[in-house]
């Protein structure tokens, strides 16, 4: 399925926004203890006071309430939301919660039997800032004040784009779409990159994360966002091994590692060289080939 990320996320507000805002929150009921980490304050606070606003904080959502108070949702993996005008029932097992209003109900389901989605409690701006990771909001920030965030460390930059303390909201998904708009290796290493090859990542990023707000937007059609997924038909690279790259036509290639991979295209990415796959790499060993020619070559044997 794949962690909603900033396209996702604020699409879901605008939609909750339309639905909610200014609305009194008559009821939240959980399915599930385990979904709210927090004690002070209590969940109840909220209960009867009207919804005064909504915030994206990175990947999470943010519901502010008369009095300062804050309920923040983070949807981690499976976690999906639905708005329905009947009070769905919450079972604890798919459905964990539920937010009732006058106009309607917004719920929250996970699939799977790891319930990782969590649900956050805070007063005022502190209580939001310490559940903030920190990181720029993409979409705002400068040339320069991306150049000092992305070079702040020496890491690769699959990894400096998806680090929630230097980049808000940008995760495995749309990294991927990032970097091949940008033409650039996702293992460069932030600190080696040239001036022109920063601008051209910062320039990728608010094209790439625009342009998918603006889609998403249109599949919605003014309706709430159903069928959020970070496989998306029209993406250029994520979700497409093996499949051909829509600008070169070579075959998108991927690195995996624990339960993630990383998709790129050889061509257009990396100047014909194969990064190297951890599980494969490590099968084939010295055999592994390092570019593309290398590659057909063994599969033709």
């Amino acid at each position: 399925m794949g962690l909603p990320e900033l396209p996702d996320v604020t699409v879901y507000i605008e939609a909750i926004g339309e639905r909610a805002l200014g609305q009194r929150l008559e009821a939240v009921r959980l399915g599930s203890i385990f979904l709210l980490r927090t004690v002070e304050p209590p969940l109840e606070a909220v209960q009867g006071r009207k919804l005064a606003g909504l915030r994206r904080i990175g990947k999470r959502i943010a519901f502010g309430f008369e009095g300062d108070l804050w309920m923040v949702l983070h949807l981690m993996i499976a976690g999906r939301l639905h708005w329905t005008t009947k009070r769905p029932k919450v079972d604890g097992r798919r459905n964990l919660a539920s937010f009732d209003f006058p106009a309607g109900s917004l719920s929250l389901t996970e699939a799977g039997t790891r319930k990782r989605a969590s649900l956050h409690m805070a007063a005022g701006e502190e209580g939001l800032r310490a559940l903030d990771p920190g990181g720029i909001e993409v979409l705002d920030c400068s040339l320069e004040e991306f150049a000092v965030a992305l070079t702040a460390e020496n890491h690769t930059l699959k990894r400096v784009l998806t680090d929630p303390r230097t980049f808000s909201g940008i995760g495995n998904a749309y990294s991927d779409e990032i970097l091949h708009r940008a033409r650039l290796s996702p293992i460069a290493l932030s600190q080696k990159l040239s001036r022109e090859e920063i601008g051209r990542l910062h320039g990728a990023m608010k094209e790439s994360l625009g342009y998918w707000v603006e889609r998403l937007r249109a599949d919605a059609a003014g309706g709430f966002p159903e069928g959020v997924t970070a496989f998306r038909e029209g993406m250029a690279v994520h979700g497409r091994h093996g499949l051909p790259c829509p600008d070169c036509g070579e075959k998108v290639q991927r690195i995996r590692y624990a339960s993630n991979e990383t998709n790129y295209c050889p061509r257009c990415q990396t100047g014909g060289k194969l990064l190297a796959d951890r599980a494969l790499s490590r099968l084939l060993g010295k055999d592994w080939p390092s570019t593309l020619e290398g590659l057909e070559a063994l599969k033709r044997r």
